[in-house]
């Protein structure tokens, strides 16, 4: 009889459960948007709703389980992904009391104080963890200390959003090295809690739960859960991950130094090392622990490349939207078949919207076009378009050079994932600006089967997610670079490196707003 994986994901817009078969083919799946509210008078405030949040969760699972027809007893594992750095915090009754998204930025006067009382901390712990303050948890949980001591006073526990699924589901709060190691309050190599680090701020260092390997089985569905969703008794409840590295084993991303670019809302940049390798000295790449044991991986992130274009197409594009509408293609494809036409280096346009990674000291210019010619031959949507995945790549090219000067490992081949990947366009212009073997898989929901792995693991269908990961994993197509359009970008990439400089410094001068500020900058 056909046995079944189910994989939950709950990401920063929706929440996602996918029923996957033994072999890694996806079955049914369900989806709802959730939304998280700001609180009241508290500036760049993210909160997770996780009563609310439950319910959709709830419904998403019975929803997948209706929509497929199976028995739920089929079902022999689940396991789960969720956005990073979000964080929710119990009582020692194991209830939820406080919980934020991923980027909750509300800290910034306690991400300012920790820098100033303790100079050297940062670069400490970030040298132990590979993370700043920007989106850690301390700064976070010292924001509640100061402002609700009340609640402060009761937390007992902190797990992931990950970890807070599985525990709805099996009454256990556990964590994983991939999604844990977010927090900041983490030992790379030893891939476990840093609990010292709270003790040097004066913070409850006695809060954090076991943490175990992604793949792990953590506990079954227990009865109110099972009663909730219609999910089985003897179904497993197996240790997940992070979205971003279980989407690196959905894509082979599994051994060192593999390499992929997850081209979604933000672009992100991995690059698998060493979990002995150190975090670079100028604090310019974050480093996580991998969903793999004895790996880390450096990140780069290029900010908002995949909402930057949704902005350009429904702000500028109505025609072929509407072209859209009547033939039935997509319109970024059409957008670019015409922006194919246009040369390397769209005549000239620079874009400014993400720098490249400052971990360290990380804020943006403001949004905006330079170069912009009045010939509207030349300056127009197609050659606007092509400027704006021109820049992702060369942004994300730098995030790649970086990584590369502190770990030492070549970069040959990258896998290529996401919505981006879709055009042909881009993935050429990939191959071209870093002058690598451009790969794109054949599945699309590599974290979903990130996740799935996890499950399959637990369930005892594979010994490793490495081992399920080579078995799932397949790729359709390649993109070879052109050297003549290789050395065009490396010239194009110095200018924009000079141009940035310069914008930041109006946003320095307070005559423009940076497009976004880590909190404390």
């Amino acid at each position: 009889m056909k046995k079944y994986l189910l994989a939950l994901d709950a990401g920063t817009g929706s929440f996602r459960a996918i029923l996957f078969d033994t072999k890694g083919e996806q079955i049914a799946v369900d989806q709802e948007e959730w939304t998280h509210q700001s609180d009241e008078n508290i500036p760049n405030s993210m909160n997770f709703d996780y009563q609310n949040n439950w319910i959709i969760v709830k419904e998403c699972i019975k929803n997948v389980l209706l929509k497929s027809q199976i028995n739920p007893n089929d079902i022999l594992a689940l396991s789960s992904s969720s956005m990073r750095e979000g964080i929710v915090l119990y009582d020692e009754n194991n209830n939820e009391i406080w919980a934020v998204a991923n980027v909750d930025a509300r800290a910034s006067e306690e991400v300012k104080y920790l820098k100033t009382k303790y100079p050297k901390i940062e670069n400490e712990f970030y040298e132990q963890s590979g993370q700043t303050f920007a989106l850690g948890a301390i700064p976070r949980i010292l924001w509640l200390k100061n402002n609700h001591p009340e609640l402060y006073k009761k937390v007992a526990k902190i797990s992931m959003i990950s970890d807070w699924l599985l525990f709805k589901l099996s009454g256990i709060i556990a964590t994983d090295p991939s999604n844990g190691g977010t927090t900041g309050i983490f030992d790379l190599e030893k891939r476990d809690w840093a609990k010292e680090m709270m003790e040097q701020i004066g913070l409850k260092n006695d809060i954090f739960p076991p943490c175990f390997e992604s793949g792990t089985v953590i506990g079954m569905i227990n009865f109110q859960a099972s009663k909730e969703t219609n999910l089985s008794l003897n179904t497993k409840v197996v240790m997940g991950g992070g979205d971003v590295q279980l989407g690196s084993a959905g894509l082979g991303i599994v051994e060192d130094g593999g390499v992929a670019i997850l081209g979604g809302s933000f672009w992100q940049q991995i690059v698998n090392i060493p979990s002995s390798t150190k975090p670079p000295l100028d604090m310019n790449i974050r480093v996580n622990p991998h969903v793999i044991e004895g790996l880390s991986q450096a990140e780069g992130i290029t900010f908002f490349s995949g909402l930057i274009m949704r902005w350009f197409r429904d702000a500028f594009c109505d025609l072929e939207k509407l072209e859209s509408s009547q033939t039935g293609v997509d319109t970024y494809s059409i957008l670019e078949d015409k922006a194919k036409k246009v040369p390397i280096g769209s005549y000239g346009i620079i874009p400014i919207f993400s720098d490249s990674m400052k971990y360290g000291k990380w804020y943006h210019a403001s949004p905006s076009f330079l170069n912009l010619s009045l010939d509207a031959e030349i300056c127009n949507k197609a050659s606007m378009f092509r400027s704006l995945e021109e820049n992702a790549v060369i942004v994300s090219n730098i995030n790649l050079k970086k990584i590369k000067k502190f770990s030492g490992i070549e970069i040959k081949e990258i896998v290529f994932a996401g919505g981006a990947c879709k055009g042909s366009l881009w993935c050429q212009i990939l191959a071209d600006v870093t002058g690598s073997i451009i790969k794109i898989p054949k599945i699309t929901e590599a974290t979903a089967l990130g996740v799935c792995m996890c499950a399959g693991v637990g369930a005892g269908i594979y010994n490793s997610i490495r081992e399920a990961s080579k078995e799932l994993v397949t790729f359709e197509k390649q993109y070879y670079p052109n050297e003549e359009n290789y050395k065009l970008y490396e010239e194009i990439e110095k200018k924009w490196i000079k141009l940035y400089e310069e914008q930041l410094k109006l946003v320095d001068m307070g005559l423009v707003s940076s497009m976004w500020k880590a909190p404390g900058i």
